[in-house]
């Protein structure tokens, strides 16, 4: 034995000498009443350890370093001492030394948690812009005040960037470097064949033959490589999914990963951040429903008062039937316009999102394609931008009336998105005018005498209307040969100078027709 297996026997090595090479030395009075030497018992057999002692934690190989030593001239001398009279000592095994928090078995998180969300929008605020959240001119209009998170200003037009920025930032070097692909033109894979290039990952978009031409050239222009392939979008992610298989490439889709999700709820904390004092959030809950479970989970972490409202389109209420069957529809039949919804109407409620929105959104309610039309036009018209059918949906609610219980409150509203494009933007906002009772069409008889029609003109004029479209008829296959069938289609301001058009019309052309919207 050493002289290191003294130093750990005894508190007082060098007082105590005498006693370690003597152990049957009796001790002084003084010393038999001390409760450390009683304690200790140096003399007695030890058994796995010192008795009455805690084992120690520090690896036998260092126990030289408790040595006595001597520097000569840069040599480090050893004394070896032995101890006359004591047993052998043999020391145990040290233990594993662990972390307090390995002793902690941590469950298994059942939802998206805040923490999750913090790390998001850590990581991706360097790439991702902070949309402004700013105060509408409608809300003198409705009576609240609306304040519009605008997401479609995003480069790519929306919010799915933020969710797909932070997706491929967790992707694993490795995958990184062999790359992603994607396919169908969607919000989603814009988002990915952008930030993808940004981030140096390779990326390949198969787009079925049906894409237009200015969408393949977006895609292009983001960096991206555009195969065409099949006829249809079920064409192009089969071919996606073998290529991806047979070349080593992520298959990328737009799904409920914790890492998509995270991202896209970052939305709620900048809203919290940029409205104190916030009533209600209004959000567009579409497509995969990822926005709005992420959003809600974020703000209700925040502020539980908050409410988060989920507003989808009435031809495809998915989330409000699955709330209903208290589980997610799989198989969903219903019939909305593809053209306008395109990416929304795809049943894809997975189980965490259900259970996210359960958890945390406090009501959804379903807008018809009708009020969705009215809302972009008003974008249009008090904002000055052009948002899709999608960005629209949360105005809609509020300016269809659904939300009563709003009045008075500090209300945000998500504006998710706003790629549609141009020809479809016109036709859109051209049936607006007509369902805001904006545009008018009547038909009414003139009398074949000169001046007839130029006092018909004249009378529009000085009522201010806008004369859209005019047709003069004189063929028709009524017997009075001296009439003319004129159908006018004019614009007004708004409702109360339509109403006024009505009254004056009716009332100095009898024969006049107003046709159906």
């Amino acid at each position: 034995m050493n002289f290191a297996a003294q130093f750990f026997y005894s508190r007082y090595l060098s007082e105590r000498l005498e006693c370690l090479y003597s152990p049957r030395l009796a001790l002084k009075d003084s010393e038999e009443n001390d409760p450390f030497w009683q304690s200790s018992n140096i003399c007695d057999p030890v058994r796995n350890g010192t008795a009455g002692r805690r084992p120690t934690l520090i690896e036998p190989d260092r126990l030289k370093d408790f040595g006595e030593e001597e520097l000569l001239n840069g040599d480090v001398k050893l004394y070896d001492v032995t101890v006359a009279g004591v047993p052998e000592i043999r020391l145990m095994e040290p233990p594993k030394t662990r972390r307090f928090s390995e002793f902690r078995v941590a469950p298994q998180p059942q939802y998206l948690r805040f923490e999750d969300i913090s790390a998001a929008a850590f990581r991706i605020q360097t790439e991702i812009q902070k949309t402004p959240c700013t105060y509408s001119r409608l809300s003198k209009q409705y009576g609240m005040e609306i304040y519009l998170k605008k997401e479609q200003l995003h480069y790519t037009g929306s919010v799915k960037e933020r969710g797909v920025l932070y997706l491929l930032a967790c992707l694993a070097q490795e995958q990184q470097r062999k790359g992603v692909i994607v396919a169908t033109d969607c919000n989603f894979s814009m988002a990915v064949a952008h930030h993808a290039v940004e981030l140096k990952i390779p990326v390949f978009v198969i787009m079925p033959a049906c894409c237009s031409s200015p969408r393949l050239r977006l895609y292009r222009d983001y960096g991206a490589m555009v195969i065409s392939y099949g006829s249809t979008g079920h064409d192009s992610r089969n071919h996606a999914r073998h290529l991806a298989s047979e070349n080593g490439y992520l298959y990328l889709e737009e799904d409920e990963s914790e890492a998509y999700l995270a991202g896209l709820g970052t939305v709620g904390m900048e809203i919290f951040e940029q409205v104190p004092r916030l009533d209600a959030v209004v959000v567009p809950a579409a497509g995969h429903y990822g926005l709005l479970a992420g959003t809600a989970a974020a703000i209700k972490h925040l502020n539980s008062q908050v409410l988060v409202i989920g507003v989808e389109p009435e031809g495809f209420p998915l989330l409000l039937r699955s709330l209903n069957t208290d589980g997610p529809v799989r198989d969903m039949h219903s019939s909305p316009n593809k053209k306008l919804y395109g990416e929304l109407v795809e049943p894809s409620l997975g189980v965490q999102t259900f259970r996210l929105a359960k958890k945390h959104v406090d009501k959804v309610i379903s807008v018809r394609l009708e009020d969705s039309l009215v809302s972009m036009l008003r974008f249009q018209e008090f904002e000055r931008s052009t948002v899709d059918t999608e960005g629209a949906m949360g105005l809609a609610a509020i300016l269809a009336g659904q939300l009563p219980e709003l009045k008075g409150k500090k209300v945000v509203v998500v504006v998710s998105s706003a790629n549609m494009e141009l020809e479809l933007v016109r036709q859109c906002v051209d049936r607006a005018l007509v369902l805001d009772d904006r545009v008018s069409k009547f038909s009414v008889w003139l009398g074949e005498w000169p001046g007839d029609m130029a006092k018909l003109l004249d009378f529009l004029s000085r009522e201010d209307v806008r004369l859209l479209d005019v047709c003069h008829r004189t063929q028709s296959d009524r017997s009075d040969l001296f009439k003319a069938k004129v159908e006018c289609v004019v614009e007004t301001r708004d409702k109360t100078q339509s109403a006024q058009l009505r009254k004056s019309l009716s009332g100095r052309y009898p024969s006049i027709c107003w046709l159906d919207r």
